[in-house]
C-alpha cells in the first residue's frame, strides 16, 4: 500500500523518480548545459519580452519560478522551458485587444493571460485531455509556424531599422508600412544589427558551444559604449531594475479573462504541441525515461502559475534551447535548475551591464531565432506525397500571414477537423475476389485475374460504421448490386475492418438487410470483430441476419453459398422429376 503510494507521487511529481537516484557522472553535463542555456536564455529572455510588448526584465523573471516548477513537475529531462518567439508574439497580438492605457496595465494583462494558460494546461492535464492537441495536424503547425515566423521577423524590423512602424500582425498592412517609412532607415542602428545577426547566426560554426548570443550582447555594448552611439541616435535598452521578482498578482476580472481566453486557448494549443514534439524528439535519442503528456501539461501549466505571480509572461518548452540543453549534456532537469540560479545571479548583480545593450542586438537575436521555423522542405515533400495536407498547409499559412494569427490556428484546427470528418465520411469499401487455387480473397483494383462470380458480391468497409458515412456506403453497395444486374444471389460482407458501428449504423443496416433480401438477394456477414459482434448482438442484428449466415472467414462463407445453391438445384431438379414421373 505504501509503494503504491509512493509511485503514485512520484508520477505528479517526476524529480522524486529520479533524484534519489542521481549520479555524480551526471552533475558535470547537467553544470554544463544549465550554464550554457542561462547563458543564451540572457539576451534571448530580454530580446522575447519585447517582442511581447514587456519591459525586457520580464524575460529574465519569466526564467525563474517557471524554470524550477518544470524542474519539479515536468517527465522530459532535457526540455528549456522558458519564452519563446512564438508564445512572446501571441501575447502581444492577444493584449493588443485589450488597448492598455499604460506599462502596467499591459502587464497586468500579461501576467492574467499567463494565469489563464496556466489553468487551461493544468486543467487538461488533470482530466487527461492531452490528446486535444492532436487535432492540430503536423501540416497546420507548419503553415501556421512559418507564417508566424515570417510576421515575428517583420515585427523586428522597426527595432533593426530603427523605424517608426504600427505594431500589426497581418503582412499586408506591415509590407506597406516598411515601404512607407524605408526611408528613414537608421544607418548605424541597422549596421550594429547586422553585426549581432553575422555573430550569432555564424558563432556556432566555431564551437557548438559558443555562446553567440552572449557574444553579441558584449559587442553591441562595446560598440554604444565605445563610441557613444547614444548620442548618435541608438536606441538602447537603458536600466534594467536588479533584484529578485516581487510577488505579482493577474487580474481576475471576468471581462478580462473573456477576451484573453481565445489567445489562451492558442497558446495553451500551441504552446503544449511546440514543446511536446522537441521533448518527443529528444526523448528518443535517449530512452532512459518515459514522456507522459498529461503530466507536461501539468508541468507546463505549473510553470505558466509561477511566471503569472512572479512578474513573468506565458512560457513553454523551446527547440533551439532544448537542443543546445540536450548538446551540451544535459541528464536531468538540475540543468534548468542550474540556469534558473545563473539567472537570479544576474538579476542581483550584472543587470546594471545591459543599460547600453542596443535594441538592434535583441531584434538580431530574435530575428535568428524565428529564420529556422520557415519550413521551406514540408510544402515541397506535401505537394508529392499528399496534395490534401498541402492544400491544409497552404491554407494555414495564407490565413496566418493575411488574417492574423488567432484567426490563423483556429482556422488550421477547423481544417483539421474538416478533413477528419471528410475521411471518416468516405471509407474505403473493397469489392473482393479469390486468388485462384486459394482461400485468399483481395481488392479487385488492386490484383488482377481474381475469381469474380456474377452471383455474388463480397466487399470489406474498412472503417466504423457511423452516421456520417452511411450514405456513402449505401451508394458504393447500389452501384456494384446495379453493375451486377440482378444476377446477384448473395452479398457478403466482410467485417474485420469494421471498428465500430453506432446507432444509426445498426439501424441503416438492418433496413439495407430486409430491402435487399425482400429483393432476393441474401446476406451474409464473416470476420466480425468481438466489439463489434456486441453491437449487432445488442440491435438484434446478428438474429436479422441468422446465425447461420455468419461465418469465421470469406472461404466459409463462400462454401455455404454454393452449398445453398447446389441444395436448391438438386430440390429443383427433383421436384422436376416427380411431376415427370407423375405425368
Amino acid at each position: 500500500m505504501k509503494n503504491n503510494f509512493l509511485q503514485s507521487v512520484k508520477g505528479y511529481i517526476p524529480i522524486l523518480e529520479w533524484l534519489p537516484k542521481y549520479q555524480k557522472t551526471d552533475l558535470q553535463g547537467d553544470l554544463s548545459a544549465g550554464l550554457t542555456v542561462g547563458i543564451m536564455l540572457i539576451p534571448q529572455g530580454m530580446a522575447y519580452a519585447m517582442l511581447a510588448g514587456l519591459e525586457p526584465i520580464h524575460g529574465l523573471y519569466a526564467v525563474t519560478v517557471p524554470l524550477i516548477l518544470y524542474a519539479i513537475f515536468g517527465t522530459s529531462r532535457q526540455l528549456a522551458v522558458g519564452p519563446v518567439a512564438m508564445v512572446s508574439l501571441l501575447t502581444a497580438a492577444g493584449i493588443a485587444t485589450l488597448n492598455a492605457t499604460s506599462p502596467e496595465q499591459y502587464l497586468l494583462y500579461a501576467l492574467s493571460l499567463a494565469f489563464l494558460v496556466g489553468l487551461i494546461q493544468f486543467g487538461m492535464g488533470l482530466f487527461k485531455l492531452g490528446f486535444v492537441v492532436n487535432f492540430l495536424s503536423h501540416p497546420v503547425i507548419s503553415g501556421f509556424t512559418s507564417a508566424a515566423a515570417i510576421i515575428i521577423g517583420l515585427s523586428q524590423i522597426k527595432h533593426l531599422f530603427r523605424i517608426n512602424l504600427p505594431n500589426s500582425e497581418h503582412i499586408q498592412e506591415m509590407i506597406v508600412a516598411i515601404f512607407q517609412n524605408i526611408g528613414d532607415i537608421h544607418w548605424i542602428t541597422f549596421g550594429i544589427g547586422v553585426v549581432g545577426i553575422i555573430i550569432i547566426k555564424y558563432g556556432k560554426k566555431i564551437h557548438k558551444s559558443f555562446p553567440a548570443p552572449l557574444v553579441a550582447v558584449i559587442v553591441g555594448i562595446a560598440l554604444v559604449t565605445g563610441f557613444d552611439l547614444t548620442s548618435q541616435g541608438v536606441k538602447i535598452v537603458g536600466d534594467v531594475p536588479s533584484g529578485l521578482p516581487s510577488l505579482s498578482s493577474p487580474s481576475f476580472d471576468f471581462a478580462t479573462w473573456k477576451t484573453l481566453l481565445p489567445i489562451a486557448l492558442t497558446i495553451s494549443l500551441v504552446g503544449f504541441a511546440e514543446s511536446f514534439a522537441v521533448a518527443k524528439t529528444i526523448q528518443a535519442k535517449h530512452k532512459n525515461y518515459r514522456l507522459n503528456a498529461n503530466q507536461e501539461l501539468t508541468a507546463l501549466g505549473l510553470a505558466n502559475f509561477g511566471a503569472a505571480f512572479f512578474q513573468g509572461y506565458p512560457v513553454t518548452g523551446g527547440f533551439s534551447r532544448t537542443a543546445v540543453n540536450n548538446d551540451a549534456g544535459a541528464k536531468t532537469t538540475l540543468s534548468s535548475i542550474f540556469s534558473a540560479i545563473l539567472i537570479v545571479l544576474t538579476l542581483l548583480f550584472f543587470t546594471g551591464l545591459f543599460y547600453n545593450l542596443p535594441s538592434a542586438i535583441l531584434a538580431a537575436v530574435v530575428l535568428v531565432a524565428v529564420s529556422g521555423l520557415i519550413d521551406f522542405k514540408e510544402p515541397v515533400h506535401l505537394w508529392h506525397k499528399d496534395k490534401a495536407d498541402f492544400a491544409m498547409l497552404v491554407a494555414t499559412f495564407v490565413i496566418t500571414l493575411t488574417l492574423g494569427i488567432e484567426t490563423g490556428i483556429i482556422s488550421g484546427m477547423v481544417l483539421s477537423l474538416l478533413v477528419i470528418i471528410y475521411r471518416a465520411s468516405r471509407p474505403h469499401i473493397a469489392q473482393l475476389g479469390r486468388v485462384p487455387g486459394t482461400n485468399t480473397f483481395r481488392n479487385i483494383t488492386r490484383f488482377k485475374n481474381l475469381e469474380v462470380r456474377d452471383d455474388l458480391l463480397m466487399v470489406r468497409i474498412d472503417g466504423p460504421i457511423y452516421f456520417a458515412n452511411v450514405e456513402f456506403i449505401k451508394d458504393k453497395l447500389d452501384l456494384w448490386i446495379s453493375e451486377k444486374g440482378k444476377k446477384v444471389k448473395m452479398l457478403v460482407f466482410n467485417m474485420e475492418s469494421v471498428s465500430n458501428i453506432d446507432s444509426t449504423g445498426a439501424h441503416e443496416l438492418n433496413e439495407w438487410i430486409n430491402t435487399w433480401r425482400k429483393s432476393g438477394m441474401d446476406i451474409s456477414m464473416t470476420s466480425i470483430k468481438g466489439p463489434v459482434r456486441d453491437v449487432l448482438n445488442r440491435w438484434a442484428l446478428l438474429e436479422s441476419v441468422g446465425t447461420d449466415h455468419i461465418f469465421l472467414d470469406d472461404n466459409t462463407a463462400l462454401s455455404a453459398f454454393d452449398h445453398a445453391i447446389t441444395e436448391e438445384t438438386l430440390e429443383k431438379y427433383s421436384s422436376y422429376a416427380t411431376q415427370t414421373n407423375t405425368k
